[in-house]
């Protein structure tokens, strides 16, 4: 294992970035890598390490653009902010609000692993999660009173 290590050190060390933004190994580095290794071993180490630089490129997108969303969603984690958005006064319908915010903050579980420093405020995002869980079940969580039109509790009888 500590072999194929050390050629992908190699071949990183090597690459470079080709015309089609893919990683390419010059042809002096291939030929004094062909001294140690077989040409499918350089193959393959090139294909571990444009796949390491890819998913480096990918988390490192995906960071950037999360930070982004869960601050602009978490504006509607703020109470009149959510308000509007139910009203439908929102540039995004309350649906798909609900979708982005599901599939952020998996996204944001994931990211969490790859961080080298703190993650977003969450803050307003959380709060908005926690609006959207709410949604629709105000009126089961009222008691009896309150949905059958009265606006105080039954008076008790003190008998």
């Amino acid at each position: 294992m500590g072999r194929i290590v050390d050629l992908c050190g190699e071949v990183a060390a090597a690459a470079e970035e080709g015309p089609e933004g893919g990683l390419i190994l010059p042809l002096d580095a291939w030929d004094r890598l062909r001294d140690d290794w077989s040409d499918e071993d350089i193959e393959d180490a090139l294909g571990l390490v444009k796949d390491s630089f890819l998913r480096s490129e990918l988390v490192e997108a995906a960071d950037s653009l999360s930070v982004r969303l869960v601050e602009l969603l978490g504006a509607w984690g703020e109470a009149r902010a959510w308000a509007a958005a139910v009203e439908g006064h929102a540039a995004i319908p309350v649906p798909a609000i609900r979708q982005i915010a599901h599939r952020l903050d998996r996204l944001e579980e994931i990211l969490e692993l790859y961080r080298d420093q703190r993650g977003p405020d969450r803050r307003g995002f959380d709060e908005l999660q926690r609006r959207l869980m709410d949604q629709g079940i105000e009126e089961d969580m009222r008691p009896d009173w309150e949905q059958e039109g009265g606006g105080e509790p039954p008076e008790e009888d003190g008998s």
